[in-house]
């Protein structure tokens, strides 16, 4: 008898693991669909959503009517929602698009849709048919941004986009950036220690994770069906940017809130389950079990006025247009939770970008910022910069495959002005190397003198030849001078305009080696400019408005066509006539230095 029953007990268990380890789609049995046709008003039903933790629970669906060709793909149902969860939530909640409806326990289609500031009971339903056709969508991963268009008199349910490890300031800066993307993101706490994961199913719910790690950026939705090892859910688009690849997450709902124009879902992601690599009108699509491809970023941050350093690691997904916005804020969030401060300050930045398909195995850039009301923000903007035009080029993907990032902060204001500046001689043979004395004046410091060596260009003629020395971050002179004599931005543009046939490692070169904040440049002062503008007044002679009209548009054009000539023919020139040293502090302010250029001193 003892041996039966431990036999017996042994079958139990083997034909426990048996069951746990089925997938989804053999455990549960796949419900039966209902057509969109066979939908009549009156008709009612559930849906099944989370409104706290992980526990489903189920609301009443009442069919209004079916609004043909209304939706993005196809059809959509116009339902009552009505019950317990309803009355809770004040109604259908952000956050509760993708739960599914049944009706006679056939599966019609997700909550999608509703009105802001009106009845939000009433809704509108996308007919699962429409979701499934996503699961036969090539996989190519082609993240190019598609605008969607406003369905006339109702609105999808805003897909809330929960962000955790963020500061406040760093919060307000991701809202800002995300603001052309309809995004609105929420600060949310890690899930509990002790909240219980299960396996996606539907009506529970979902995350699609953008920023995982010390960092979480997420947006929060309903599951709406599973079969295998696939997964429909939101019942609409999320950023509807088509083939795509984000973190799959299973979630937690910590509570329901009600308002006025939209009640939403507030909750935080889980564990990564998974892809979602379809985004598209009816839903968004993906598969357990694979993950998408990311950038890993680490950012080293230190405090020099406290001593804290911060030290955080994220996994940021891969898209040309939120790539760059989501690292860069992120290196702002670590920069103002480790100094704990806003106001000024000055920052040391550092960064590396590794990638494939880029003309350089590694992009490398220094630099100093100042800022006199937010030190974080001024330190990242470099960044961003460089991100947007690695992502964003217009030569070819690049696969990021890794990004560090260190910063050192002191509240100390490390900036100096340049106050004077005189060459060691007044005359120099062309290819000679004379040294510029130049004095800075740090901010409430006593004034100190460095020396910047400059060669003259071999190729440059007998007579006066100005030097413009000033500070690496200024404005060149020559546009400032532009600017006052009122040129438009495309003549400013033509003074010194972009190489022809520009690749991409003249971008990138050109990026790294562009001045820096903390240096000290002395370079040719081009005249040019200055003596084109002296002749581009308009003849006093002119007797109608419409002659002077004439006049100075063949002048603007002559000025464009020379200015275009000229710089052409010196950019080659400049790039070589000129020199820079860096400091320890930011410099600021311009000034000349005039010399004369003999072939033989001796004259």
């Amino acid at each position: 008898m003892i041996v039966l029953q431990k036999i017996f007990r042994q079958c139990r268990l083997a034909l426990l693991i048996f069951l746990l380890t089925l997938p989804v789609s053999s455990v549960w049995a796949a419900p039966e669909m209902m057509p969109v046709d066979d939908i009549k008003q009156g008709m009612q039903g559930i849906g099944k959503t989370v409104v706290s933790g992980t526990k489903l629970e189920e609301f009443g669906v009442e069919v209004l009517g079916v609004m043909k060709n209304k939706g993005p793909s196809g059809d959509l149902i116009l339902v009552r929602t009505f019950g317990d969860v309803i009355d809770r939530t004040g109604g259908i909640a952000q956050g509760m698009s993708g739960s599914p409806v049944y009706i006679n326990n056939k599966l019609v289609g997700a909550i999608a849709y509703g009105w802001s500031l009106t009845d939000h009971k009433i809704g509108m339903v996308t007919p699962i048919a429409d979701m499934l056709k996503l699961w036969e969508m090539p996989d190519k991963y082609n993240a190019s941004m598609q605008v969607e268009d406003n369905l006339p008199g109702f609105e999808e349910m805003a897909t809330p986009l929960m962000v955790s490890g963020f500061s406040s300031n760093a919060l307000s800066m991701l809202q800002d950036k995300l603001k052309p993307f309809n995004l609105t993101p929420y600060e949310v706490g890690a899930a509990p220690s002790d909240a219980e994961f299960g396996p996606l199913v539907p009506g529970g719910a979902v995350g699609v994770e953008l920023v995982r790690g010390d960092s979480s950026v997420a947006a929060l939705g309903t599951v709406t069906y599973v079969e295998g090892d696939k997964v429909l859910a939101f019942g609409h688009p999320f950023l509807k940017k088509g083939n795509i690849g984000y973190f799959m997450t299973n979630a937690y709902v910590f509570t329901t809130v009600m308002g006025l124009e939209n009640s939403f879902k507030v909750g935080t992601t889980g564990e990564a389950v998974g892809l979602i690599n379809q985004d598209r009108g009816a839903a968004v699509a993906g598969k357990l079990g694979r993950y998408p491809t990311i950038i890993p970023v680490r950012i080293m941050v230190k405090d020099n006025d406290t001593g804290k350093i911060s030290d955080s690691a994220i996994q940021v997904v891969k898209d040309e247009q939120l790539s760059s916005i989501l690292s860069a804020t992120t290196v702002f969030n670590v920069i103002d939770k480790t100094i704990d401060r806003v106001g000024p300050g000055t920052a040391k930045v550092s960064f590396e970008i590794s990638g494939r398909n880029m003309p350089v195995e590694v992009i490398r850039r220094e630099n100093m910022f100042y800022s006199p009301a937010s030190v974080g923000e001024a330190a990242v903007g470099e960044f961003l910069d460089a991100m947007t035009m690695i992502s964003g080029n217009q030569y070819n993907p690049v696969d990021i495959m890794d990004v560090k990032v260190n910063v050192s902060i002191s509240e100390e204001r490390r900036t100096a002005t340049i106050v004077e500046a005189k060459a060691k001689t007044l005359t120099a043979k062309p290819g000679e190397t004379i040294d510029i004395g130049v004095k800075i004046k740090p901010f409430r410091g006593e004034t100190i003198t460095r020396v910047v060596p400059f060669t003259v260009p071999k190729e440059q003629p007998e007579g006066p030849l100005t030097l413009e020395v000033r500070g690496g971050g200024m404005v060149p002179i020559m546009q400032l001078l532009s600017k006052q004599q009122g040129l438009d931005e495309g003549l400013l543009l033509l003074a010194k305009p972009k190489q022809k046939n520009q690749g991409f490692s003249d971008v990138i070169k050109e990026f790294v080696e562009r001045d820096r904040n903390n240096e000290i440049v002395v370079e040719v002062f081009d005249m040019g400019v200055e003596n084109i503008m002296g002749g581009s007044k308009v003849s006093k002679n002119s007797v109608d408005n419409k002659s002077q009209e004439n006049t100075l548009i063949e002048q603007t054009s002559h000025m464009k066509q020379e200015i275009q000539d000229s710089s052409t023919k010196e950019i080659k020139k400049q790039n070589k006539a000129k020199n820079r040293i860096a400091t320890d502090y930011i410099i600021d302010g311009d000034t000349q230095v005039l010399v004369t250029v003999v072939k033989d001193k001796t004259k």
